[in-house]
């Protein structure tokens, strides 16, 4: 299978979480063979913070790009399975002193590109794992002596780009007994003296110490006897630089140097050189004030292999240059404004095996390359070569890899590649080739890897590429193809991914015969933005892909004039086919039998098409492909995944629908997809109410299925709560439990039935009376509404106990009616005949400005005399005013008053009165009643009434 498919594949699976997705804004993933570990992408979310909580098992966590600015102590609590952190470029000035304690099996800490400033003894704590520390870009002023001493694994360690000063400030270093790469690079170190370093760095193999203006370099104790690699680029930028080595030997070690873009002079760099004997590589790029011829001449020990010299202004390789390096193996002269060669140029380097030329201006090669023999790679990309002579690469029989994209190549003879019979690789993108008929009819035989990108082809002829039988990957993207003849590929027999993308291939090209022959074991075909357009479904009378049975990837996403519809056999003969990509292509619906010829596709992506009618995907359309693992449906118009119930999609492990008008998202959906294991429908408009409710609580709470960036949904509906967060609606006023309803209201009519029957057969007077009160309270209203409030029609309404008749006729009425004028309202005289008691009472009490009662044990004792006073009360607390007129006549003590609470309760807030006992004066008693009668507000309201003074009273 062709690792275009694998890539796709493996770029598509991600994760599901034990312990719920609470992360909605990280991508989790996991590898195909999942064992339970977790990679998670929290990077470019705008973090202030680090997100919390963090999945248990998770063993590769990058939260970098983001703006944290300190790690507090329970940041990455329960998180013992990582293995690599990446807090790298935020803005992190502060970590606790236990913040990466638990973190006991991390191998990898990334901390670059913050704002720390010391490394303090407790920051690595409990990191007895670590192997790679990345500490570069910061502030870093201070390695605290203990800081490293725990780090027992340690292997590389980053400090580039720090505010360290000073050598000896790397004494904690020297505790970390397995230390292997060490970088310095970019400090403010001034002097490198090996005294300043108490012991040796046993065991350490790479040094980069590039970018410090060193104006001392003394080594006078052998402080890195296991050297293999030396970075001292940029770092000598005077000719009064420092430099001694006690002993040539301390350095014999070091296998790979760099003393690029520094200033020697030139019995320095001899000296320098001679410290290096054992050098096997070196880097001398962008030299100040050197000759080449010189430089080679120092530099090229016995030893070396392999030497680059990039940006030395070589413009001619004369035929002497190189003649100290005989025994070179790899040669880099990028960037040199080179061009001229002699035919002699490399006669000196016969072992050579990589050459490259790169960037330069060589016109021609002028068989300059023939005395190379072994030559594997040759770079001549970005040059001014217009034409191959047969006799360049003549000799060039152990050639690989060839490099000659960018250059102004216009033709290629047959005769070019003849000799090249193990070439692998080569690329001829990006120059002015007109056609390659012809080009390869001798080979090179062996070639695997052949890119022809963006060149101005416009046909390939029958039989173009019938020689390259080896050949694996054919690139002829943005190449203005036009024409494919029929058996233009034929030959190709072990040929898996063809690039034809960005051409001018239409409907038309693929309607001939053969145009795809030849290439049976053929995986992938790239056909996008073409013009390739269709008017109807209807099937083609030659489907295209016939012959490309074992194809497993097709593109014909972005066609410049819209395809407009799929033919509905447009994809037969494609029984392997695993992933589809018809992405932007105008399509408005599909036939139901698109994919009937395709039963093992696996992705399908119809991103950017106009599927807004509701029949655009039936659901009869997925049935033949029920395997389908991924389907991505972004930008296009969708206004339901209805669909998405019948199609028998048990596989589908990954949906990403993401900006479309969907509104809703049921529950029948999400069960349909029993598998789905990711969820992507950002930027729709869904409508925030009950309808999702299922969907909401589903997102947030399940462990199954991993809603990307849930917290970037947003309410469009309704108006009110546009631009809200769809997570922050609040569901639980929309969950109804219709059992618990049930039982609600089963209950209540069983209670209800028995609270009525208690209630008859118990509290059946109660109820009259409280009816007959509330008719009092709605009669109260209406002569608020209706009447004066001081047009009454008695003064008193007198409240009394049969048995007290007597008095009341004899004494009480005679005294108040006779002798005071006043209007008395009582039972007998006054009550309607024929009208109920409680009405005739409730008239009396409203009609009258006051209501006397005449209290005693009987009274008490009374019913109707009880409904009196109840009403009474009710209109004294109504209308705020004196209208009670409480009169004992008989002595009744307060605790004998206890049973009777409404009573007690009035004569608590209530003066009364006490009838006169016999023989005392009763003159007074009548006086104070006839004035509780007739109240000072009620005297006047009555002379303002009949237009009287206050003087006139």
């Amino acid at each position: 299978m062709s690792s275009a498919f694998f890539f796709v594949l493996n770029c598509c699976v991600l994760t599901t979480l034990t312990d719920g997705f609470s992360l909605s804004n990280c991508t989790i993933y996991f590898p195909f063979e999942y064992s339970g570990h977790l990679k998670v992408l929290c990077n470019r979310m705008g973090y202030w913070k680090t997100p919390s909580p963090l999945p248990h098992n998770t063993v590769n966590l990058d939260i970098s790009y983001n703006a944290i600015q300190r790690i507090a102590e329970w940041d990455f609590i329960r998180l013992s399975n990582l293995i690599i952190l990446n807090i790298s470029h935020n803005r992190i000035h502060e970590i606790h002193a236990n913040a990466l304690s638990d973190l006991t099996n991390l191998e990898e800490l990334n901390l670059s590109n913050n704002k720390i400033t010391k490394v303090t003894s407790n920051l690595l704590n409990g990191l007895a794992n670590l192997t790679h520390l990345r500490l570069d870009s910061n502030y870093i002023e201070t390695i605290e002596n203990q800081s490293l001493a725990t780090l027992s694994n340690l292997r590389l360690v980053n400090f580039t780009d720090n505010k360290l000063m000073h050598i000896s400030e790397l004494h904690p270093l020297l505790r970390v007994p397995h230390l292997e790469e060490l970088y310095l690079g970019e400090n403010g170190f001034l002097v490198f003296n090996s005294s300043d370093i108490p012991s040796a760095f046993f065991g350490l193999k790479k040094l980069d110490l590039s970018r410090n203006p060193l104006t001392v370099f003394k080594m006078t104790e052998n402080i890195f006897p296991d050297l293999e690699e030396l970075d001292l680029s940029s770092c000598f930028q005077t000719n009064t630089s420092n430099w001694f080595i006690l002993d040539k030997a301390f350095l014999n070690t070091v296998k790979t140097l760099n003393l690029s873009m520094n200033h020697f002079e030139e019995n320095q760099l001899g000296y320098i050189m001679q410290s290096f004997a054992s050098v096997n590589w070196m880097a001398l790029d962008n030299l100040k004030g050197f000759k080449v011829e010189t430089v080679l001449e120092k530099a090229c020990s016995p030893s070396l292999r392999g030497l680059h010299l990039e940006g030395n202004q070589l413009s001619v390789l004369n035929d002497c240059m190189f003649r100290p390096c005989a025994l070179l193996n790899a040669l880099h002269l990028r960037n040199n404004g080179v061009s001229r060669m002699y035919k002699s140029s490399f006669d000196h380097l016969v072992n050579l095996t990589e050459l490259r030329i790169q960037k330069n201006n060589l016109m021609q090669l002028n068989d300059t390359l023939q005395v190379l023999p072994n030559l594997r790679v040759l770079d001549l990309h970005l040059n001014s070569i217009q034409n191959l002579d047969c006799s360049d690469f003549a000799n060039l029989t152990q050639l690989r890899q060839l490099y000659l994209h960018k250059n102004q190549i216009v033709t290629i003879k047959a005769c070019v590649f003849k000799d090249l019979g193990n070439l692998e690789e080569l690329i001829l993108s990006s120059n002015r080739m007109l056609t390659v008929s012809g080009t390869f009819k001798h080979g090179p035989l062996n070639l695997q890897y052949l890119d022809l990108n963006n060149n101005k082809l416009s046909a390939i002829r029958r039989n173009s590429f019938k020689a390259l039988d080896s050949l694996r990957t054919l690139h002829l993207s943005d190449s203005q193809i036009l024409n494919i003849y029929p058996y233009a590929f034929a030959g190709l027999i072990n040929l898996t991914d063809l690039h034809l993308a960005s051409n001018k291939i239409t409907e038309r090209t693929l309607e001939k015969h053969y145009v795809f022959a030849g290439m049976p074991n053929l995986q992938s075909v790239d056909l996008g933005c073409n013009y390739i357009s269709y008017n109807t479904q209807e099937e083609l009378q030659i489907p295209p892909f016939m012959h490309l049975s074992e194809l497993r990837v097709l593109k014909i996403n972005s066609q410049r004039r819209g395809l407009n519809y799929i033919p509905s056999n447009f994809l037969k003969g494609l029984k392997n086919l695993q992933v589809f990509y018809a992405g932007n292509l105008n399509v408005k619906n599909l036939h139901v039998d698109t994919f009937s010829c395709t039963p093992k596709l696996a992705l399908l992506d119809l991103t950017s098409n106009n599927l807004a009618n509701r029949n655009a995907l039936p659901s009869r359309l997925f049935q033949p492909i029920s395997g389908l693992n991924k389907i991505t449906l972004g930008r296009t118009h969708l206004k339901s995944l209805d669909f998405l119930v019948g199609a028998n999609l048990s596989n589908l492990t990954i949906l990403r629908a993401s900006t479309n008008d969907l509104e809703f998202i049921n529950q029948t959906i999400i069960q349909s997809l029993p598998q789905l294991k990711v969820l992507d429908l950002q930027n729709n408009s869904f409508t925030c109410d009950c309808s999702n409710a299922w969907f909401i609580d589903w997102a947030v709470k399940n462990n199954k299925t991993q809603v990307l960036y849930l917290n970037r949904y947003e309410c469009r509906y309704p108006l009110s709560l546009s631009g809200k967060s769809l997570a922050a609606f609040n569901t639980e006023s929309c969950n109804v439990n219709y059992d618990f309803i049930c039982f609600i209201y089963s209950s209540s009519i069983v209670i209800l039935t028995l609270v009525i029957s208690f209630i008859y057969h118990f509290l059946k007077w109660q109820l009259v009376y409280a009816y007959y009160l509330f008719l009092a309270f709605i009669n109260d209203k209406k002569r608020k509404q209706t009447l004066n409030q001081l047009d009454f029609q008695y003064d008193a309404f007198i409240s009394y106990n049969a048995q007290e008749e007597p008095w009341v006729l004899e004494e009480l009425v005679p005294k108040l009616e006779g002798q005071h004028g006043l209007r008395l309202c009582l039972h007998h005289r006054d009550f309607q005949p024929g009208k109920a008691i409680i009405d005739n009472i409730v008239d009396a009490i409203y009609n009258s400005r006051k209501t006397v009662c005449l209290i005693t044990h009987n009274y008490l004792k009374s019913v109707w005399c009880s409904h009196e006073i109840q009403v009474a009360s009710f209109r004294l607390f109504d209308e705020q005013k004196d209208v009670l007129v409480l009169v004992f006549l008989e002595d009744i003590p307060m605790h004998q008053l206890s049973p009777y609470y409404r009573m007690r309760k009035l004569v608590k807030k209530q003066t009364f009165l006490r009838r006169p006992k016999p023989g005392e004066d009763t003159r007074a008693f009548w006086q104070k009643l006839k004035m509780a009668i007739e109240s000072k507000e009620d005297m006047k309201d009555r002379q303002i009434l009949s237009g009287k003074d206050e003087d006139d009273i």
